[in-house]
């Protein structure tokens, strides 16, 4: 990672109605250097000082497209960052043995953590600006890393959030010949106080981060990302995770 180099410019966040992309949408705003912070969520999240609000729904690629278009139509973007993501719900939990797989639960894992932040990346990579360093990132996890994995079980989630890597780093590949001072990367929150979380917070190895907490030690990674870090993904103190 390199020098600090404070964020200027418009932002985009995807899931503003979460716990760590609301989080990440107010410190955006409250940063001087961010003109404008578009919030989305499935129900348009609240507006604000800077904060402008659209919806979109993660399993919709129209409503995402259309996002585009509406943003795209005030001009470039210097940071897009997507804070979605599923671990259980509706009647799902993490797999603790391959007893528990089932095809449904991978389908629901892959679509809202892969496949729709694939999507988001088709529509909106085109949008970044190209005078300036601009920044694609999406929220992944730890347990996403295939080297990293000692423990087994979550597969659904592990094996999504792999997906996810290997979506950043081929976008990287090619973000870096149609737009060479643009970044995509990954990045790990950290176990957050939300409802993701809520179940599993026990086991935290660094303890459990308020989403405003978690917030600021994303904004603090994506300040000192250099170009040559596009296409890796960090953990919430910089740290860089194995895929």
């Amino acid at each position: 990672m390199g020098d600090r180099q404070p964020l200027v410019g418009r932002a985009v966040v995807f899931g503003a109605q979460g716990a760590i992309g609301g989080a990440l949408a107010d410190c955006l705003a409250e940063n001087p250097g961010i003109e404008i912070v578009y919030c989305g969520a499935r129900h348009e999240p609240r507006a604000g000082s800077k904060r402008l609000p659209f919806s979109f729904d993660l399993v919709d690629e129209p409503s995402i497209a259309a996002a585009a278009a509406q943003i795209g139509a005030d001009g470039p973007v210097d940071f897009v960052l997507v804070a979605t993501g599923a671990l259980h719900g509706d009647a799902m939990q993490p797999e603790k043995t391959w007893r528990h797989f089932s095809a449904s639960q991978f389908e629901r894992m892959f679509a809202i953590n892969a496949t729709g932040p694939a999507l988001i990346a088709r529509h909106f990579l085109p949008l970044l600006s190209k005078e300036r360093r601009s920044i694609f990132a999406a929220l992944s996890a730890r347990v996403g890393s295939i080297e990293d994995n000692r423990l087994g079980g979550w597969a659904s989630y592990r094996a999504s959030k792999a997906a996810l890597h290997q979506i950043i780093r081929t976008c990287a590949i090619e973000l870096a010949r149609r737009n060479p001072k643009a970044l995509c990367v990954a990045l790990h929150p950290g176990t957050v106080d939300s409802a993701l979380s809520k179940p599993f917070q026990r086991s935290a190895t660094h303890g459990v981060f308020s989403p405003e907490e978690s917030a600021r030690h994303l904004i603090d990674v994506l300040e000192r990302l250099a170009s040559s870090d596009s296409g890796c993904a960090f953990a919430w103190d910089g740290a860089k995770i194995p895929f």
